[in-house]
């Protein structure tokens, strides 16, 4: 039913999250460490290979050193999982939006 549906989705987008967490953690800006901090809000259009198709910018930090840092991390993640076949069999991109925290301890997070 929809709760397996929205499931396959959870599941991949939650894997998605760690990694891109993880490298960004790992590739903080170097000229915002300890100084510069912020939040925006990203959309990153996958293909079913796990390769990116698009990276939008919805929401700027205002701070141009986070915003070409967040998108420099998605690139630098990939490629990403492939679909797995439940989602594969019926979904040609996948759009995933989240907003990222560049916080104190220069971590990333996103939600």
């Amino acid at each position: 039913g929809a709760r397996a549906s929205e499931y396959r989705f959870a599941q991949y987008e939650e894997d998605w999250r760690m990694k891109v967490e993880r490298f960004g953690t790992l590739n903080y800006p170097p000229e915002a460490r300890g100084k510069v901090y912020g939040s925006l809000r990203l959309t990153v259009t996958l293909k079913p290979d796990g390769s990116v198709e698009g990276i939008e910018l919805d929401k700027s930090s205002g701070l141009k050193v986070l915003d070409e840092a967040a998108f420099r991390i998605v690139r630098m993640a990939a490629p990403y999982g492939a679909f797995p076949p439940e989602i594969r069999k019926d979904t040609d991109l996948l759009v995933i939006t989240r907003t990222w925290f560049f916080t104190q301890g220069d971590r990333i997070r996103t939600e």
